[in-house]
């Protein structure tokens, strides 16, 4: 059962019958809600919707570009990304107004996005100017300054290293997995005057639970355990030698602003890709995807998208269309009609949701060697910052499966 689209779409409706409109900093408007929670079990399917049809590889091309500890736009552009060029070409925008810009006779004349883009991504001078976003996502996942008073001169302060809180995380779910403490926090105050744009989705926690005999041994054998394969303890030391996960782990993000038509579905697979990547690196089960949710809105152009993706009833024509396209028979005239009198579709209808396959056979495990024994989780993350990784993950090692889903359905993004 997709319950995940049911949730998605309960929410629009929420917003659309009871939010408030708000003025906002883009100018143009919201109906917004405060404060909804969404939770998807991860052995449902993996949280990709299905009543529009999602942009996978940008999804798993973003979160990759945090990963790495990457805050410029050139990747993205070369990964044919372009969700961030909005809020990039935005600052050039403002400068470009301004009486003394920061840039002189080679650029005279207001660049299109897409000239930008193409500036960007041939110009080294004005990508160093205007290709970077300054400290979002990836560098407070990966490089989080740490600064420290100065020991010979209390009153001064220094930086001393970067605090890598991925790694934390990892290390932290090996050693401790218990911990009310393995957060990832992208909300650094003193950084956020110099950020493109503020966190949106601001800090991550995760939680692991044991899973009882009966999980794993259902995990291993896709069958409940019926007692008579082997004896209990033999049967424990059977499934510790064929490394079988001992626990289930999931990931609540919290979020301050959300963009629910364009922006939440991209968090809610982004974030699930996420917790599919560290239970894998760590050998354990994805279990819940719980997503809390701040100033949950609607831009005011975004409200008919959401009733076409709420759904509608057909039209006669459409009914009689929908009939003749997905009738393999011929059928008569009258037969068509009655067919078409009698159906009740919306046109949203969500679909089963699809399946997830990491493939990890070239990760790095604790042997040394690839694809034998258990994966070595810190050298996993740390290998993020190699951009062959990075190019296997995204092209060949993650892999979405059986994915239907209703047509696009286009709406402004607002920056």
């Amino acid at each position: 059962m997709n319950n995940l689209d049911k949730q998605y779409i309960d929410l629009l409706k929420t917003i659309l019958e009871h939010g408030v409109e708000k003025e906002d900093r883009t100018g143009t408007g919201t109906k917004s809600i405060f404060g909804y929670t969404i939770r998807h079990n991860m052995a449902e399917g993996f949280p990709l919707l299905t009543t529009k049809k999602m942009p996978w590889k940008t999804i798993v091309t973003e979160l990759l570009w945090f990963l790495q500890g990457r805050t410029d736009l050139r990747f993205l552009l070369e990964n044919n990304c372009h969700i961030w060029t909005g809020d990039a070409y935005k600052v050039y925008d403002k400068d470009f107004d301004c009486e003394h810009p920061p840039f002189s006779a080679p650029y005279p004349k207001r660049l299109t996005i897409k000239e930008f883009e193409e500036k960007i991504m041939t110009d080294d001078a004005f990508n160093k100017m205007y290709g970077d976003l300054g400290p979002i996502y990836g560098k407070q996942w990966r490089k989080w300054d740490n600064i420290k008073p100065d020991v010979m001169q209390p009153h001064l302060y220094i930086k001393t290293n970067n605090i890598d809180q991925i790694i934390n995380l990892i290390r932290d779910l090996k050693t401790n997995p218990d911990s009310r403490r393995l957060m990832v926090n992208a909300w650094n105050v003193g950084d956020l005057e110099e950020m493109t744009l503020p966190p949106c989705h601001y800090g991550f926690q995760v939680y692991t639970r044991e899973l009882s005999f009966n999980e794993r041994w259902s995990l291993y054998s896709n069958k409940p355990y019926d007692g008579n394969t082997l004896g209990v303890a033999n049967t424990l030391d059977y499934l510790d030698n064929k490394n079988v996960p001992t626990r289930a782990i999931s990931l609540m993000w919290n979020q301050r602003s959300v963009d629910t038509f364009l922006g939440l579905p991209f968090n809610i697979a982004s974030y699930g890709l996420l917790l599919e990547i560290i239970a894998k690196s760590v050998n354990m089960v994805p279990d819940q995807l719980i997503g809390n949710l701040g100033d949950t809105h609607l831009y005011l152009d975004h409200l008919e998208q959401a009733k076409e993706q709420i759904g509608r009833e057909l039209t006669w024509e459409e009914k009689i269309q929908w009939v003749m396209k997905n009738t393999d028979v011929e059928m008569e005239n009258l037969y068509i009609t009655e067919a078409a009198a009698a159906l009740e579709k919306s046109t949203r209808d969500p679909y089963p949701l699809p399946k997830l396959n990491i493939n990890t056979e070239f990760w790095p495990t604790e042997s040394g060697e690839c694809g034998e024994g258990p994966l070595d989780a810190i050298a996993v993350f740390n290998g993020f910052s190699n951009e062959n990784f990075c190019k296997c993950l995204l092209e060949e090692d993650i892999q979405l499966y059986d994915y239907k889903s209703h047509p696009a359905i286009k709406a402004p993004l607002s920056n």
